[in-house]
């Protein structure tokens, strides 16, 4: 096995509010005070700003200067910091204190022996890409790992809206609303709305339709090079877009969202060993319990 690069400047960060957050970063920054590394942290962990090895230190010093993030909660924390950070060309390492955990993988029994493994070189990467929406008439664009939602932002509410790819005409669908996801999201919001499970590894967006009046509707895969927009065809009539549950925004009347794939891309950091399918294995619940026949 050919040794991957070395981290020499770590980073830590967290959204959590798991009690456990604080211990877990004390044993990372004790297991990284052991290797030559400089050793950080942003203001999320605060707890930590008496610490003799970690320093406090601006989002802008961690994008600039560290060559590795650790996130330290469940898989919302990993959206958190793909955002500030991995968009941005920060690699990830997600310690997991979640409940499924399918982005941030190493359990916290597991850190001391996974995290000693990755820092000397012995690892996986893996390239995630992110959508990138914007309405039109709005300078401002959005980012999502997972999903871009587009809702009412009531329950039990439909909006009505046309879907066009590559500027061909799809369909015009009335719905609760419409998910918008990449191969990451496939795991998350869209498989609790029937949506397909994904490879990471394939080139694809799926459009799920939410709760639609049409029977006969189900989801599309598209390719991930394409331009997808969405127009609300209704006057006068309240939308939510979400973009992974993190930003939101909220608007009336017609409006025509244009999503596309992100220049930007996220490079997760797996230890030696990492599975996607032994992931959906383990987290949903699959072949009963048998790990691995063959082996």
């Amino acid at each position: 096995m050919v040794k991957k690069k070395k981290f020499s400047n770590i980073a830590l960060s967290t959204s959590s509010k798991d009690r456990r957050v604080i211990s877990i970063a004390r044993q990372i920054i004790e297991i990284l005070s052991s290797v030559d590394v400089e050793i950080s942290h942003d203001k999320s962990l605060s707890d930590l700003n008496k610490s003799k090895y970690s320093k406090l230190v601006s989002s802008k010093k961690i994008v600039t200067s560290s060559d590795l993030l650790i996130a330290i909660g469940g898989d919302g924390t990993i959206l958190n910091c793909s955002r500030i950070y991995g968009s941005k060309g920060v690699p990830l390492l997600g310690i997991n204190l979640g409940k499924l955990g399918f982005l941030s993988d190493i359990a916290p029994n597991d850190v001391t022996t996974s995290l000693l493994e990755v820092i000397n070189g012995k690892y996986i990467t893996d390239n995630r890409f992110f959508l990138e929406a914007s309405i039109k008439e709005d300078k401002e664009s959005f980012i999502a790992l997972n999903e871009i939602v587009i809702h009412s932002g009531s329950i039990a509410q439909m909006i009505e809206f046309e879907i066009y790819i590559n500027d061909a005409f799809v369909y015009r669908q009335k719905a609760d609303g419409v998910i918008i996801n990449t191969p990451t999201g496939s795991t998350a919001y869209s498989l609790s709305g029937g949506g397909p499970i994904v490879h990471p590894e394939v080139e694809a967006i799926t459009l799920l339709p939410m709760f639609p009046q049409s029977l006969s509707s189900s989801s599309l895969i598209v390719k991930d090079s394409s331009l997808i927009r969405v127009v609300l065809t209704q006057s006068g009539s309240s939308c939510q877009v979400s973009f992974d549950s993190q930003d939101k925004i909220n608007f009336k009347g017609k409006k025509e969202i244009t999503i596309s794939k992100s220049s930007s891309q996220l490079t997760l950091i797996h230890p030696l060993g990492h599975d996607f399918y032994g992931g959906c294995r383990n987290k949903l619940g699959w072949s009963m319990g048998i790990v691995n026949p063959s082996k």
